[in-house]
């Protein structure tokens, strides 16, 4: 009988491959699975493949959770709720990256699906840097990092991650854990008399800091707190400024290293150890994301303070119980090439009220307010996840970036300018008024009259009855985009995630449509494709 039976599987993985028997085990049945049922046609895997198989990589090149389906939550204009609805029946290492927020921003060292897999990964501890995200996410990607510290070993083999290659550490610049500094140089407003807007020019001189970036990057400071935000604080904590923690002062510690707004859940979760009654209640529905008054949304450091009167927490505790201060990330709006050594960001200034109180923009305000000319700040490149001029200089680009993100537009235009690229530029931009919000009117009108800038189409939205915005200018010139598209042109989109990219989007398809003569699902296909071909790309936030 023992004639008739199936020969046995062939291991897949060489016995002095670097896994325990249990991984060994599990990737056997995987793979045999995998490829063949029976065994036949199978060849053991080399240890150079075994090897590879730790960093994430399969033989057939793809990774061992690499089936995300296309990640259809990879969109920023997707609440959370439906984000993880679309991931529920996916791995856990999808779910992380479906909790993020979705923009690439790179404001936490990775992309989405990178820092969701240095976290799966266990190169990651910390669970907070998804600024974009918020609370929300914050309290997502902890509940999951939970789950995943639960999971039993045998049924949660060690996720095979494709993480995408760190700066080295020896990188000054390269990353926000290794900054390096860099000099204020000038800060001017760009808005002229009657703009309803506050936007900022400013220049930082980088000759003495080393760091180099490319047109499309972001630039990485560090801002203060504002030191009237920070004295309100000691204030109401009535705490001695000069606590010592750590080394430092309890007034240097809130103006540099933790963040004031919003309050986070372990600052209420610290108040409910400290009180009682309806206060401790109220402290822990905070603590657990509930909104028993409906102003959890208001509550930056300060007015949580303010919500418990007389509360008294230890100083050090309470800086404990606080989020780091998180660097920022901005578009870089100038190019190397054609301003060596220095770095230009073009920032709108936060400024706000809830009740009484006036809230500021921590970095933008920063930047307007407090820094001058001189002073050293911690900064760092972030280099573009496939955000950049085209390979061939010669290839033409359609740019559409509204206020402030016509940013990396100027840094593209005066790059092309700088190497004398041939390809034709054309350049969408739209605020609200022409008189007051034309940002770099002068730079922009000399390109255009030199013939370099081959097209410039402008949008105002408050300056006659009828709104008008860059979509608008899109559907008018449609014939011409859509003759621009067949000679080849990359479109690139910077600025609001949540309405103005998407409704550039919509615009490109009806376009595409009209004059392409395609069904509207054929439109959307065709600028699906042009997004894998790395022609439509966006640097939305």
């Amino acid at each position: 009988m023992s004639q008739n039976l199936p020969p046995p599987l062939p291991s897949l993985v060489p016995d002095t491959a670097p896994f325990s028997d249990e991984q060994r085990a599990w990737l056997n049945g995987f793979f045999a699975g995998l490829v063949s049922l029976d065994g036949s046609g199978i060849t053991p895997l080399s240890n150079d493949q075994a090897a590879a198989l730790l960093s994430g990589t399969l033989p057939n090149g793809k990774n061992a959770e690499d089936d995300d389906g296309g990640a259809p939550w990879h969109d920023q204009t997707l609440p959370l709720t439906e984000r993880m609805k679309l991931a529920e029946t996916k791995p856990l290492r999808w779910k992380m990256m479906a909790a993020m927020a979705q923009q690439d921003c790179g404001q936490c060292g990775y992309d989405c699906k990178n820092y969701s897999g240095a976290i799966i990964a266990g190169k990651e501890e910390r669970l907070n840097l998804c600024v974009p995200g918020g609370k929300e996410t914050a309290r997502m990607v902890k509940k999951l990092h939970e789950e995943l510290k639960s999971a039993p070993p045998a049924s949660s083999p060690t996720p095979l991650v494709e993480l995408a290659p760190a700066a080295p550490q020896g990188a000054p610049g390269c990353s926000r854990d290794n900054p390096v500094v860099a000099k204020a140089l000038s800060a001017r407003r760009l808005n002229k008399p009657g703009s309803e807007k506050e936007t900022w020019h400013v220049e930082f001189d980088l000759t003495a800091s080393g760091l180099d970036y490319t047109v499309g990057d972001s630039f990485g400071l560090f801002p203060s707190n504002e030191p009237a935000l920070v004295d309100a604080v000691i204030k109401a904590l009535g705490a001695p400024p000069n606590f010592p923690i750590g080394g430092r002062t309890l007034r240097e510690c809130l103006h540099d290293d933790v963040s004031l707004s919003p309050a986070p859940d372990m600052l209420f979760q610290l108040f409910s150890y400290i009180t009682g009654g309806d206060r401790r209640k109220m402290a822990r529905a905070l603590a657990t994301g509930e909104d028993p008054h409906g102003d959890a949304a208001t509550l930056d450091v300060l007015a949580a303070i303010e919500k418990f009167p007389g509360i008294r927490p230890d100083p050090e505790a309470f800086i404990e119980a606080l989020d780091a201060l998180q660097p920022r990330l901005y578009s870089i709006s100038s190019s190397p090439k054609a301003n060596p050594g220095r770095v230009a960001l073009t920032v709108d200034a936060v400024r706000y009220k809830i009740g009484q109180r006036a809230r500021f923009g921590v970095c933008s305000t920063y930047l307007a307010d407090r820094i001058k000319p001189g002073a050293k700040v911690r900064v760092y490149a972030q280099k573009a996840h496939s955000f950049g001029l085209p390979a061939d200089p010669s290839v033409p680009i359609v740019m559409i970036g509204p206020g402030t993100g016509v940013a990396p537009f100027r840094a593209f235009l005066q790059e092309r300018q700088a190497t004398k690229a041939p390809g034709r530029n054309w350049l969408f931009f739209g605020h609200q008024r022409s008189g007051c919000d034309f940002f770099y009117e002068d730079e922009f009108k000399a390109m255009k009259d030199a013939g370099f800038l081959t097209r410039l189409s402008l949008a105002w939205s408050r300056d006659g009855d009828q709104k008008i915005y860059v979509q608008d200018r899109m559907r008018e010139v449609g014939r011409d985009l859509w003759s621009w598209l067949t000679y080849g042109a990359h479109i690139y989109v910077c600025g609001d995630a949540k309405r103005m990219a998407k409704d550039v989007e919509l615009a490109l398809v009806d376009i595409v449509a009209q004059h392409g003569a395609r069904t509207p699902e054929e439109a959307t296909a065709f600028v699906g494709d042009l997004k894998k071909k790395g022609r439509y790309q966006q640097d939305v936030y």
